[in-house]
């Protein structure tokens, strides 16, 4: 008698989701692992919410810090930027800086810190396609940076002389999304390349801080030199924060033709780079397998 266990084929004529088991290298789960998807994305989610504290209100609170100091410091004598108040100009800018800097740290630390601890495998192991690990994974990033985005808001709506009201609520939504997931991308693709966190905090500190505080958050564009205009445009960032602001405000600061159309179309095309990049590295196994 043969008393070893009887393997289920897939041409035995018993349907597949009732095989105990599937046929070796044949893979049972052959469409979108959405259950998988979402026990990824909900684990990123609790992580950064158990220490809420440090990661949505330290921030929110921060930036608000901002605002206080900025306004009162150039605030007065009832400056206007492009036509609005300064205190209003800024204030959406402030917004998107904190939620681009949030979901880059989320997303910058997953991996990293999966690398560092040895736990790498429990992101390689379980049954989760490339494409479903990173909607995941930015996914938990953008909640991150959409929810000290929201912290932030409700502050500035308190906030005496503020006006964050916004005009277009469209276009903060929108431009909220692409600039998120823009810098999600980044924090991932950090995230696979850094080896300790000395490597994604330089990251941190000499490409994402830059680029927040060199693309008009604090200023008007309109007032730099040409060359330094035609720099700036370079800039996604300032796209993101010059469609936010446009949510808000209603105006923009920007000498482009069509500049909301076209910050829009730039944010999509740096996305999708910036996709098919982390896609084809987290494919690769670069710097992430033997």
């Amino acid at each position: 008698m043969n008393d070893q266990p009887q393997i289920s084929r897939p041409d035995s004529g018993v349907p597949a989701a009732m095989q105990p088991f599937a046929e070796p290298g044949v893979p049972r789960i052959r469409t979108l692992n959405i259950p998988g998807t979402q026990a990824l994305y909900v684990k990123e989610v609790r992580r950064f919410f158990k220490v809420q504290l440090q990661t949505i209100w330290a921030p929110a609170v921060t930036t608000l810090l901002f605002l206080v100091i900025f306004t009162v410091a150039l605030g007065g004598a009832g400056r206007r930027v492009i036509g609005v108040p300064f205190a209003d100009f800024v204030a959406p800018g402030l917004i998107m800086m904190a939620m681009l800097q949030n979901s880059f740290a989320n997303s910058s630390f997953s991996l990293l810190v999966g690398k560092i601890q040895g736990t790498i495998v429990d992101y390689l192991m379980p049954p989760l396609g490339v494409g479903e690990l990173i909607v995941a994974m930015i996914g938990a990033a953008v909640t991150r940076a959409v929810l000290v985005g929201l912290a932030l808001w409700a502050a500035m709506l308190l906030w005496p002389g503020v006006d964050v009201m916004p005009r277009h609520p469209g276009a903060v939504v929108a431009f909220g999304l692409l600039g998120a997931t823009m810098l999600g991308f980044l924090g991932l693709i950090t995230s696979v390349w850094a080896e300790k966190f000395d490597h994604a905090a330089a990251v941190t500190n000499f490409v994402v801080t830059p680029l927040a505080l060199l693309s008009g958050t604090f200023y008007s564009v309109d007032r730099l030199a040409p060359w330094f205009q035609s720099i700036t445009h370079a800039n996604p960032v300032y796209h993101a924060i010059m469609g936010f602001r446009y949510g808000f405000i209603g105006t923009v600061d920007s000498s482009l033709a069509h500049p909301v159309l076209t910050a829009a179309l730039i944010l999509l095309a740096v996305n999708v780079a910036l996709g098919v990049l982390t896609y084809r590295l987290l494919a690769s196994g670069w710097k992430l397998k033997a």
